[in-house]
């Protein structure tokens, strides 16, 4: 059975956030200066999804009339789920999901990432 977070299906170039605590430093050692979370214009979270990419067109020298179905290809993003992102809070969208909040942030609204390997 699937969670309700597995339900979510991201689109195109964007991801899902789910806000961090306040915090000063993240827990690999990114620090965060004081009042950065004040500010509204950077948040932080971790990605739990990211959609598929950037849509390229097909390379298909074939007649569109034939009726042939083209499968749709895609430029991966950068980021993956587990990130720790800082982004713009002006190009996020706050969304509600059973009672929990998160941010659907585009890829180019994020400044850095933070990924253990």
């Amino acid at each position: 059975m699937k969670t309700n977070i597995d339900k979510i299906i991201v689109i195109g170039d964007r991801v899902l956030i789910q806000p961090s605590d306040v915090a000063h430093q993240t827990k690999s050692g990114l620090y965060l200066p004081a009042g950065y979370q004040d500010r509204e214009d950077i948040q932080s979270g971790y990605i739990l999804k990211c959609g598929p990419g950037y849509a390229i067109p097909s390379s298909d020298d074939g007649e569109s009339w034939t009726g042939k179905d083209h499968e749709v290809r895609y430029l991966p993003l950068q980021v993956q789920p587990g990130d720790f992102a800082l982004f713009m809070q002006k190009n996020a969208t706050e969304v509600k999901y059973n009672g929990e909040k998160y941010f659907v942030v585009p890829q180019n609204a994020i400044l850095i990432v933070e990924r253990d390997f």
